[in-house]
């Protein structure tokens, strides 16, 4: 007779201490973080090691963790690193770390049931409503980010609004061509979504936008106006709570009006900037968000979580649940037992497994308070506006747009060198500061020019680090101007 096998360990004792060195190992790597090189090139011997053949039988799980120290652990991201203001990536914490560990040891399916991760999540849920002042009876679900959360929002948008029954049907139900509405600065998870829910990206109307990067109302009111008059049927305005590339902040408010006027269903894209809603002082930066129909945002940006949750917020929950619902005799809703949950977020979302990403948020908010996490919001956006100081008090630097929240772009542009040759030059400062592991920034165009892109949404930055940023993007810059130009 063979043996019958499990995957738990042959000794527990020698697995504890092992667990006890990676719980040790972890706090050190974020304690001397700043010691460290915020990012380097990840050398050939670990890709290398990375490019293994398939393990047929398996080997001691400490041997394992040393080929994940030597291969894996060194070469990171690097943001959790104070200087890391690169996209829009947040940083973490160590307790985070902790709720993680404790989450994948309990290892639930959150697609719903009678059981405490559900009601920890249910909890979860009420409290980012408030923190939003948003509607104590709207739905909402954790996702993987605000990509999906963008997903949630424009998929409930299409079914409510449709002229027909599109999510039984799809969308040869509707009689005429849905449309929607995002200026030119809107998250490209937008146009994702719209691909992918079958309305095809020529139906996102990109509206322009004006000197400061947030969309041009009049010309969104004229675009409306048009495509009724071509037989079109417009269905959806999303506005913007922080633009991924400069942090500009729509006209909320009269984007909202504009919807209710239209009967058009209103999403707003607050991945990051939705959290200004606790931070004192910048509240009134996104007033209006309250009225929008559905809100995407993320709490691994600016609430500084583990990666990976987002969250998606929807007024109505019966159209939220109808885009999602799909009965089947296996996911009966029974009166006793462990179906007999308080919520099924499976029918408010793609996912039917998923992870307990609530714990970390519920833990974290307990641990530290949304008063503190709103100071530190505040304290990134101060940060924001003493970089913009820096920059402005520096001949040789320029600004390259408004800040209006945590996020400065800038670039090297002392006088005498023409615009190809600047943007030129502009690359080379951003890959030498990434490639030296001094710090990493990240980059856009603005009106064509290359400019150098600093999103603050990390716990651990001080003005230091700031000013460290200015000092070498300028003697870097001058370095790599007074290299002779290649000839082409």
């Amino acid at each position: 007779m063979t043996d019958e096998e499990s995957l738990d360990p042959k000794s527990w004792s020698e697995m504890r201490r092992l667990g006890h060195r990676m719980v040790d190992d972890a706090m050190d790597y974020l304690e001397h973080v700043r010691e460290r090189p915020v990012w380097q090139p990840v050398p050939e011997s670990a890709k290398q090691a990375l490019k293994r053949p398939l393990p047929v039988d398996g080997k001691d799980a400490a041997a394992v963790y040393e080929d994940f120290r030597r291969d894996v652990f060194p070469h990171t991201m690097g943001n959790i690193h104070p200087r890391f203001w690169g996209w829009v990536i947040g940083t973490g914490t160590p307790f985070g770390v902790l709720a993680d560990m404790l989450a994948s040891t309990m290892n639930p399916n959150i697609g719903g049931g009678d059981q405490g991760p559900n009601y920890v999540e249910v909890q979860v849920m009420s409290w980012l409503k408030e923190m939003l002042g948003y509607p104590a009876d709207a739905s909402g679900l954790l996702v993987s980010g605000g990509s999906m959360a963008n997903f949630v929002g424009i998929a409930v948008a299409r079914n409510a609004k449709a002229e027909g029954d599109v999510a039984r049907e799809g969308l040869k139900a509707a009689p005429r061509p849905m449309v929607l509405y995002a200026s030119t600065e809107t998250h490209n998870s937008v146009h994702k979504a719209v691909s992918l829910l079958g309305l095809g990206r020529d139906a996102l109307r990109e509206i322009p936008v004006d000197d400061s990067y947030r969309v041009d109302v009049a010309a969104l009111r004229r675009a409306i106006a048009e495509d009724r008059k071509a037989g079109r049927h417009p269905f959806c305005v999303v506005g913007n709570a922080g633009t991924v590339n400069t942090g500009a902040i729509d006209a909320l408010p009269e984007l909202a009006d504009i919807c209710k006027a239209e009967n058009l269903w209103f999403h707003v894209d607050g991945a990051f900037g939705a959290l200004a809603a606790i931070a004192p002082g910048l509240q009134t930066l996104v007033r209006g968000m309250e009225r929008a129909d559905s809100v995407a945002f993320d709490l691994h940006k600016w609430m500084y979580m583990p990666y990976e949750v987002g969250c998606a917020l929807v007024r109505w929950p019966e159209k939220h649940r109808s885009t999602f619902v799909s009965p089947a005799d296996y996911l009966a809703h029974l009166t006793r037992g462990l179906p007999a949950g308080p919520i099924w977020f499976s029918e408010y979302g793609v996912q039917l497994s998923r992870g307990f990403r609530a714990l970390k948020v519920w833990m974290s908010l307990k641990e530290h308070g949304v008063a503190k996490y709103g100071r530190l919001v505040r304290q990134n956006c101060d940060q924001a506006r003493y970089l913009e100081g820096l920059v402005e008090a520096t001949p040789e630097l320029e600004l390259m747009a408004p800040v209006s929240l945590n996020i400065v772009c800038f670039r090297f542009a002392p006088e005498g060198i023409d615009e190809a040759r600047l943007n030129s030059i502009n690359e080379e400062i951003l890959f030498s500061l990434q490639e030296s592991g001094a710090a990493v920034p990240s980059s856009t165009l603005l009106s064509g020019s290359f400019s150098i892109r600093v999103c603050i949404c990390n716990h651990r930055t001080k003005r230091e680090d700031l000013e460290f940023l200015v000092r070498e993007a300028v003697q870097r810059g001058r370095a790599i101007a007074a290299e002779p130009v290649p000839r082409s």
